[in-house]
């Protein structure tokens, strides 16, 4: 989907850049070596997590499922809920482009996913897989913290407010 036809997209059409509180979804991917699936994104040239805002009609489950095959090509089932990620001194973002959110996102964990990998370079630059002791430098602050937030979950099998 053209990002000019989602939700988010008509929304900025009618505010502009300024903050706006959306609704989301951000994936772990996880294989069974226990690496997970990090994105380069190309407006910010960081590493994150795959994740984005919820569509209108989609359930948090959905978008998750959505988000995973738009910004890697692969298909995940059945993704878990471990946490939630509203705390606004982490999860306000100013975009490139000056666009500002303040997102409440859904965290899951999804394991075995299939297909090929394959991207939108206008949105997704590299895919890779990373050990979670290994996570590369230039990682988004949200994704750092949701993947800190993953392995406290995978230690405790509580549910994490981040």
């Amino acid at each position: 989907m053209k990002f000019s036809d989602s939700y988010l997209g008509k929304l900025r059409k009618i505010v502009g850049s300024r903050l706006i509180l959306i609704p989301g979804a951000r994936i772990v991917v996880h294989d069974r070596l226990g690496r997970v699936l990090l994105e380069l994104r190309s407006d910010f040239k960081r590493w994150g997590l795959p994740g984005g805002h919820q569509e209108v009609g989609d359930s948090s489950a959905e978008t998750a499922i959505r988000e995973v095959f738009e910004e890697t090509g692969l298909r995940i089932k059945r993704p878990q809920v471990f946490g939630i990620a509203s705390d606004p001194r982490h999860e306000t973002i100013r975009f490139p482009n000056g666009d500002r959110t303040q997102s409440v996102s859904i965290l899951f964990h999804a394991s075995k996913p299939r297909g090929e990998p394959k991207f939108d370079p206008r949105e997704t630059l590299e895919l890779g897989w990373f050990a979670l002791d290994k996570l590369p430098a230039n990682l988004m602050p949200n994704s750092r913290r949701t993947l800190k937030a993953f392995g406290r979950y995978r230690r405790t099998g509580l549910f994490q407010m981040v």
